[in-house]
């Protein structure tokens, strides 16, 4: 069997769930969420923001997970 990298769990197709909501100031903010990692949820000022920066915290999470031995649930 070979060991599944970082890479391969980068490229993924992720069921991302995208949504906005308010923060305890009042003010707007964008979120996203992974489904398959129940634990990621990665927020915004803008959802062009969100999207355009969530890979880096998925990257992060996703070399926890690895280096601890953590289940990946595949989309």
């Amino acid at each position: 069997m070979t060991q599944k990298d970082l890479d391969y769990y980068l490229n993924l197709n992720w069921t991302l769930v995208e949504g906005e909501d308010i923060g305890f100031d009042g003010s707007k903010y964008y979120y996203i969420e992974i489904k398959e990692i129940p634990s990621f949820l990665f927020c915004a000022k803008t959802l062009e923001k969100a999207r355009e920066k969530y890979k880096e915290q998925l990257k992060w999470t996703l070399q926890v997970m690895l280096e601890t031995g953590d289940e990946i649930e595949e989309p």
